[in-house]
């Protein structure tokens, strides 16, 4: 199985699919794909050996560059691991129930657009939730709201800050996301 990731940042949830895939020679991350040039991700994937490339919006929106190099690359399954633009329809058609994302709150509350990163975690704050979590989940055509796939929670407490809650959520996306997408690839 050749799994790509999309990935905006830091790369950190890229970092533990690398480490999770490692031992498993059927099962592996093949590329990595970036909207910004200066992500840190492209330096996790230069230290772990897996190719990337970056691409700009009129290549993701108005091209079939992206998808060309998903098949040229024979990519079976995609992960968004912080990537922050909506899907457009010719992946979802290319790969239907094969795009996967992980949001940093129980959907479906705290979820659509220009909710991500501190903003979630501060929506929860705000809105007095007791607890938080993740949710992953098919990619569709919105923004949050594809099929669930799996859930697992925190406790929100009083004193937590955006920047502490980001952090119990961060420690259950590494825990799970590649354990979820391993079991997802089994039926692929």
């Amino acid at each position: 199985m050749n799994l790509a990731i999309f990935a905006s940042g830091s790369g950190s949830n890229a970092e533990k699919f690398f480490e999770y895939f490692r031992d498993k020679p059927d099962k592996h991350v093949s590329l990595i794909l970036t909207n910004k040039q200066d992500a840190f991700v492209i330096e996790r994937a230069k230290r772990n050996h897996v190719p990337f490339e970056v691409f700009n919006r009129q290549q993701f929106y108005e091209s079939n560059h992206v998808l060309e190099t998903l098949k040229r690359n024979q990519i079976d399954l995609i992960v968004l691991a912080g990537f922050l633009w909506k899907v457009p329809d010719n992946l979802i058609e290319a790969y239907p129930n094969r795009i996967i994302n992980i949001h940093p709150a129980l959907l479906p509350k705290f979820g659509g657009k220009g909710m991500y990163g501190k903003y979630v975690h501060q929506a929860v704050i705000e809105a007095g939730e007791e607890e938080s979590g993740i949710t992953i989940h098919y990619v569709n055509q919105n923004y949050d709201e594809g099929k669930i796939i799996f859930q697992v929670s925190c406790k929100v407490i009083p004193s937590d800050t955006p920047e502490t809650l980001a952090k119990k959520v961060q420690m259950l996306e590494h825990e799970h996301y590649p354990k979820i997408v391993e079991k997802i690839s089994m039926n692929i």
